[in-house]
């Protein structure tokens, strides 16, 4: 059985190695040195954490001290490829593959296809539409190259890292000035390595895309397209908060992809991916960066095929090895079989979380294929968002209908903004002071107003005494078959002793049992024990298609909603 060796298999890479199984080969990770940093100690972590997620067996070799040792370790298993899984396998992979004499790109395109100064270099040289920029090692150089370019916002960013780590965005040489004193005095890139070198570059302002090809013998093929939405924070960083997939070719689209040919043929890309960011301005396309590598977010295989038919992984085993599979599949017309879309969460400042109620909602939502929340609960200190790195979690949607998809979006988005705590949640409670008469009398007048709606069923943690309508504890609603006219919830010092992720399962499951044309009730003395109170109560309202009413004047304090 071949090997084929994947040079950091992590993210959407870890699709590799059921591919190369499923092909009959042997998969065989090769793992770069990290740097010796509290950084790259945390990108160790990281690393790792992704190879416990791979549901197969294979075999780790290491990168020794020098590259002729590990060159000649690698030579022992006589590879029929090898691959990088990651940005950081990039440079590695393509020495190896060019001294053992296997397919891949001509090692004299190294720097244009990861140093993000040389890529644009490559474009200016070829004629092509670049992103004016200078390498800096003063801020006087900085000021300089912002003069003479009669600059006015600027971005700031590490030559050679990933994830918009260490990326800012400065709207004036002040902002830039200061960046760059934080910057030089000590920064790291997104892989730990120290004395990186900063690129300033003018800022282009436009829409941003994914264009992701593969190739074979130089012929490209698209794979998926993404339109994605980023956000600047008030310190300038670049945050990420949502990709969608472009189904269907906009104005304007159809040349950018023609220039992501261009930019292709002009790094020198002959065999394998580039996963190419783009933005589209008033002067059309121009390349933000290319990394020749898998696109990343942990996309699983079988949420891309939902979308594509394919996933990128084993289109680009297919430019490898079946080269004719490959001609045919690029004739072929780009069709999506469905929406696909990721929502990425912002952490709004520092916080330690203890439970993620978004698992228990997004499992609503009729586009969910996935939730990854569980990383970050094993951090004791969760940080702010200020890059793609330092995102919170990710819900991945995909669904044949867009509107399906953008509604649930938009919710995600106000959920983010309104309701943190039904993302993640520092279970921070106060136990209630009330007595339980105080309560039961705060309930009549709401109890009298729900009885006039027909049948219904309360979820009390205490029993209520005088009234026939039909009651359950929280711990018994499973037991409790069919829907209702109405829905009551009267939970709250239970409340008071559950995490937030199951104070969210036993809402849903309650409020779940109303009927079509029915609605549901829920006092302030419930709602308030509801992560993020009352909005968070409103998000659970709409996670299931809940109308949120109009309040009759003379009640307060209870949200009403119905199933119509």
């Amino acid at each position: 059985m071949r090997n084929i060796i994947i040079v950091e298999c992590i993210s959407t890479g870890v699709n590799f190695i059921e591919d190369i199984i499923n092909r009959g080969y042997n998969p065989i990770v090769l793992e770069p040195k990290i740097a010796e940093t509290e950084e790259g100690e945390e990108y160790r972590r990281t690393v790792y954490k992704e190879y416990e997620r791979i549901n197969y067996d294979f075999d780790m070799i290491y990168e020794k001290d020098s590259y002729e040792e590990t060159l000649e370790e690698v030579k022992k298993y006589d590879p029929l490829l090898v691959l990088p899984g990651n940005e950081r396998g990039v440079i590695l992979a393509t020495k190896l593959s060019h001294d053992l004499n296997l397919l891949g790109n001509p090692i004299e395109n190294l720097d244009a296809m990861t140093l993000k100064d040389e890529m644009q270099k490559r474009l200016k040289e070829k004629g092509l539409r670049y992103i004016r920029g200078k390498v800096i090692d003063t801020i006087e150089d900085a000021i300089k190259f912002y003069d003479e370019e009669n600059l006015n916002e600027v971005v700031i960013k590490p030559t050679y890292s990933a994830g918009s780590t260490s990326v800012r965005t400065c709207s004036n040489k002040e902002e830039m000035i200061e960046t760059l004193k934080e910057f030089l005095a000590h920064s790291t890139n997104y892989y730990g390595d120290e004395d990186i070198e900063f690129l300033v570059q003018e800022r282009i302002n436009g829409e941003e895309y994914i264009v992701n090809t593969v190739s074979c013998k130089g012929k490209h093929q698209v794979t998926l397209i993404w339109k994605y939405t980023k956000i600047r924070t008030p310190e300038g960083a670049i945050v990420y908060d949502s990709s969608r997939t472009v189904n269907e070719l906009s104005i304007g689209e159809a040349e950018m992809v023609e220039y992501a040919y261009d930019v292709a043929d002009a790094i020198g890309i002959e065999y394998g991916p580039v996963h190419g960011e783009y933005m589209i301005d008033d002067d059309g396309p121009v390349l933000i960066e290319v990394n020749c590598r898998p696109c990343g977010a942990n996309m699983e295989a079988k949420f891309l095929n939902r979308i594509s038919g394919q996933h990128e992984t084993d289109s680009i085993l297919d430019s490898y090895l079946k080269p004719e599979l490959f001609r045919l599949k690029s004739i072929k017309p780009y069709k999506l079989f469905a929406h696909g879309a990721l929502k990425l969460f912002i952490v709004p400042n520092d916080l330690i979380a203890r439970s993620a109620p978004m698992d228990e909602i997004s499992l609503k939502f009729k586009s969910h294929y996935k939730t990854d929340m569980a990383s970050v609960l094993d951090t004791a200190l969760i940080p702010k968002t200020i890059d793609l790195h330092t995102s919170c979690g990710i819900v991945y949607l995909v669904h044949k209908d867009i509107n399906e998809v953008e509604k649930t979006i938009n919710l995600l988005r106000t959920i983010e903004k309104r309701a943190f705590s039904m993302v993640l949640s520092e279970n921070k409670k106060e136990s209630p002071e009330k007595d339980d008469d105080t309560y039961l009398n705060e309930l009549k007048p709401f109890l009298d107003l729900a009885s006039t709606y027909g049948s219904g069923l309360i979820i009390t943690d205490q029993h209520i005494e005088n009234t026939e309508i039909l009651q359950s504890k929280p711990e018994d609603i499973d037991k409790i078959k069919g829907e209702f006219d109405f829905v009551l919830l009267n939970l709250n010092k239970s409340y008071v002793r559950e995490s937030d992720d199951n104070i969210v399962r036993i809402s849903l499951r309650s409020l779940e049992r109303v009927k079509s044309g029915g609605f549901v009730f829920i006092p302030k003395n419930t709602y308030e024990q509801i992560p993020s109170k009352r909005n968070g109560t409103e998000v659970l309202v709409q996670t299931l298609g809940l109308k949120i009413e109009v309040p009759p004047h003379g009640i307060k304090d209870i949200i009403i909603a119905s199933r119509r």
